[in-house]
């Protein structure tokens, strides 16, 4: 049974969710053409992870029942189900909104995981972003997050260095913090300076944004001129009322079945440790932040109680909100929405500010 209630969602946000489920429904049935053999082990994988959704967002069960509920190759399965969808998807709006010609795509191994070198044609001032992006820890990946990232680029007029950190189930924490704090000093091993770079993430990704800096703080490692976060996650024991009384108006992430996603993550870690939870480190001498959200995503709760959080350790935080939008509608609704175009244009500003 559906979370969202479609009575409550703007008319062209659910244009726009239909519209990309009817894409979605084709990828999978073409899937299944190809790989018939498996299409009863998903279907039955579905259901169980569909009533287990509802269980949870209405809270029929305790969340501590929720730990292992999944067997590994269960996660496995859907995890790479999804990222398959994922990916198939992002061709898709990349063969139809092609990334401009003059717009540099460089693959660079990173050893354990690979990126991509993002520039515009017309980059000259020095200046880099880590982009770190979202999908629950165990989705995403630099290919469908492409549009967003290069339209960042362009922008901003930065260098962006987007890189497919390592996943769960296959890995736990602390490998995805591990991969991002690898990739921010090797950004400082090719010699650009700290003062030059930016971290952003989206969702899971803004979480990680978070964690690594509290983990370079940690390390006395020099950190950033600042970091933006696209609705993130910053509290993985998922106490905050809003993530479930919102889950009725996200269309992204209500019936996705994310119970299980956060658990293939952290393992048997505390999920308040202040790296998988930062909304609970010490966040003193933090840099700039701007937090962007949707006051009706399930997520809006993590953000605000961060912020304040931030704000009370003395961090220069700003925090913008959008009603009716989706969860990173930066992202989803790039060329379709003016909260999206305007929360692009206030990213600019942000930078603008912070490197002046």
């Amino acid at each position: 049974m559906p979370i969202i209630n479609r009575d409550l969602i703007r008319k062209d946000v659910l244009e726009l969710i239909d519209r990309r489920q009817h894409e979605q429904n084709r990828i999978i049935y073409e899937y299944f053409k190809k790989n018939p053999q498996e299409k009863s082990f998903y279907e039955k994988l579905w259901r169980k992870i569909l009533a287990l959704n509802e269980k949870h967002l209405k809270r029929k069960l305790p969340a501590e029942k929720f730990h292992g509920i999944l067997s590994y190759d269960e996660m496995l399965y859907i995890a790479k189900f999804f990222r398959y969808i994922e990916d198939a998807l992002a061709d898709m709006y990349q063969e139809r909104v092609p990334i401009p010609k003059d717009f540099t795509l460089r693959p660079v191994n990173l050893g354990k995981f690979d990126g991509e070198w993002q520039i515009p044609s017309s980059y000259v001032n020095g200046r880099v972003m880590l982009y770190i992006h979202g999908g629950g820890f165990i989705l995403g990946s630099v290919n469908d997050h492409r549009i967003l990232t290069v339209a960042l680029a362009e922008k901003l007029q930065i260098k962006v260095l987007s890189i497919d950190y390592r996943l769960a189930p296959e890995n736990n924490y602390p490998t995805h913090l591990n991969d991002c704090v690898y990739a921010y000093k090797w950004l400082l091993s090719e010699g650009i300076n700290p003062q030059n770079i930016l971290i952003a993430g989206d969702s899971a990704g803004g979480n990680l944004t978070l964690s690594t800096l509290l983990k370079l703080k940690q390390d006395h490692i020099p950190l950033p001129q600042g970091a933006i976060c696209l609705s993130p996650v910053t509290d993985l024991s998922f106490t905050d009322e809003t993530f479930y009384m919102n889950a009725k108006t996200d269309p992204i992430l209500a019936d996705k079945g994310i119970f299980w996603w956060a658990d293939a993550y952290i393992g048997d870690q505390n999920p308040r440790v202040p790296f998988l939870s930062p909304i609970f480190g010490d966040l003193k001498g933090l840099p700039s932040l701007l937090i962007q959200a949707s006051t009706c995503e399930m997520l809006h709760g993590d953000a605000e109680r961060f912020v304040v959080a931030a704000k009370s350790a003395g961090v220069d935080v700003k925090f913008e909100t959008w009603n009716d939008m989706l969860h990173v509608f930066q992202g989803f609704g790039l060329r379709r929405f003016p909260e999206a175009k305007e929360a692009m244009k206030n990213i600019k500003n942000f930078v603008a500010i912070l490197f002046s």
